[in-house]
């Protein structure tokens, strides 16, 4: 089983999660997270100040999926939401030893 952890801007969360129901992905976690990569946030005129704004909103989606499903879901998530700009977002991948349902006690894969 792999752990994504997907960095995302806030506008396209729904097809994120659209897509994912697509692949047959039956759950998934999200956070509302403030961040920066190499865009370093961007410049705002707040009553005719300029004020730098270092850290972006940005969601913050976790998913476990079986190793079988997860080169197709990384391709389906990348190409859903690649535009080439700064900014896109982020993947990262973690192996997950194991999983535990907690109301039937199923483990592993079955857990899921």
């Amino acid at each position: 089983m792999k752990k994504l952890e997907i960095i995302i801007k806030p506008g396209v969360f729904e097809k994120i999660k659209a897509v994912l129901t697509e692949l047959g992905v039956h759950g998934l976690n999200y956070s509302e997270i403030r961040g920066f990569g190499r865009q370093r946030g961007h410049k705002e005129v707040y009553r005719g100040t300029i004020m730098q704004v270092d850290c972006l909103p940005k969601i913050k989606v976790e998913v476990v999926v079986h190793d079988e499903a997860f080169e197709k879901v990384v391709d389906a998530v990348v190409s859903t939401v690649r535009t080439g700009q700064v900014g896109d977002g982020k993947i990262f991948v973690s192996d997950v030893a194991d999983a535990v349902r907690i109301r039937t006690g199923e483990r592993g894969d079955m857990a899921l």
